[in-house]
């Protein structure tokens, strides 16, 4: 079956996910804001939802169109094959979000689209109330200035839910940016991976799955693993395939610190859920008393910043202690992301690049200082 598949991202993220896609082996026909829309089969939906790293969703398209009545939204509804995904017996929430539109309430879009499918299939099942017993086949929408989009959610419950978080810290950076960061990085094995504020673990954890190949949905199970037209074979060897593919070879030098002594526990404990706690190791320690102890390396970190640290004077003895491992340290490379727009006149150093991201509903910065490059060995 032919599919156009959606992989959402947070905003800043597209890029990265586009990547993801691509090296899966996947056509990416447009890229927009949040959304990153490629051509796949039933195959595509299995593989994007065990290996995609850094996509918060992945979606079957359903359709697009434009509607600015109640009647309009109707119709285009009625009129998408919903019978070719949705058996007699599938349950179809309707969930989504209306931003500038003339139709700009989303609970009464939610109702509009629900009666519209359900006359679909009602006519074409021959049912005159549809039991909504079975799986679950999760219809999203999103419109824009009269645009919608309808979607069908495959992944269930968001991708950044790897399974191996069981203990946690306030305020944890979702999985998906953690990975996002990483590759934004560049960093690979034979380097040194360091995380100055580490919290519960999940940026060196995100790491270590990366350098090894774990694919990061196997874990957890999805949505579409319920669906009957999707043979339960293609999760079998899709899975086999990805447990074979995982790289326990490599040596990984991945350290983590942070203050908080509950922090230190939880992300042992979520490194070894997650099958990596022998690939890093994680000190209850100031970050100020971090130097490195090899001459290449990466620090990745989430900023601790306003009442995380609790004062200003705290905030810029990291900021000073970060500048001076950048002088100490010039091979060594530092991916900084923070809500602070002041850490650039802090440090002393405009950073080499930017980017754009949320952590939440946080609007941040990803501020990255490049290190001078190892010598390139001679063949």
């Amino acid at each position: 079956m032919k599919l156009e598949l959606i992989a959402t991202a947070t905003f800043g993220l597209e890029a990265v996910v586009r990547r993801e896609v691509e090296d899966l082996g996947y056509k990416v026909i447009k890229t927009e804001d949040g959304r990153i829309t490629f051509l796949g089969d039933e195959r595509a939906i299995v593989r994007s939802n065990l290996w995609l790293r850094a996509a918060d969703r992945v979606y079957i398209k359903m359709g697009e169109f434009r509607a600015k009545t109640f009647e309009e939204l109707f119709q285009q509804t009625k009129a998408i094959a919903w019978e070719e995904l949705i058996p007699v017996e599938g349950a179809f929430p309707v969930v989504g979000t209306s931003v500038k539109s003339e139709l700009h309430s989303v609970p009464a879009c939610q109702s509009i689209i629900k009666k519209a499918v359900v006359q679909r299939l009602g006519e074409f099942y021959f049912e005159s109330k549809m039991p909504e017993t079975g799986a679950e086949y999760r219809i999203r929408f999103a419109a824009l200035k009269d645009n919608f989009i309808l979607m069908m959610d495959t992944s269930g419950i968001g991708l950044h839910k790897r399974g191996y978080r069981v203990k946690d810290v306030a305020a944890p950076m979702k999985e998906t940016l953690a990975a996002a960061l990483v590759q934004l990085s560049f960093w690979r094995s034979g380097k040194d991976l360091v995380d100055i504020c580490c919290g519960s673990g999940t940026i060196p954890i995100e790491a270590a799955m990366i350098e090894r190949n774990i694919a990061p949905g196997l874990g957890r199970s999805f949505a579409a693993e319920g669906w009957d037209w999707i043979d339960k074979d293609i999760w079998k060897e899709e899975r086999r395939a990805a447990y074979a593919a995982a790289d326990y070879d490599k040596e990984l030098s991945i350290k983590g610190f942070d203050i908080d002594r509950k922090a230190i526990e939880a992300a042992n404990v979520n490194a070894d859920e997650a099958g990596v706690l022998d690939d890093m190791e994680f000190l209850r320690m100031n970050m100020l008393k971090f130097n490195p102890s090899s001459e290449y390396g990466v620090v990745i970190s989430n900023l601790p910043y306003g009442k995380r640290v609790g004062t200003d004077e705290g905030i810029l003895e990291i900021y000073e202690k970060i500048r001076s491992l950048m002088e100490e340290n010039p091979t060594w490379s530092f991916f900084l992301i923070t809500s602070d727009k002041n850490i650039e006149n802090a440090i002393g150093r405009k950073a080499d690049r930017r980017r754009k991201l949320y952590n939440g509903n946080l609007e941040t910065q990803f501020y990255q200082y490049h290190g001078a490059k190892p010598p390139k060995k001679n063949d």
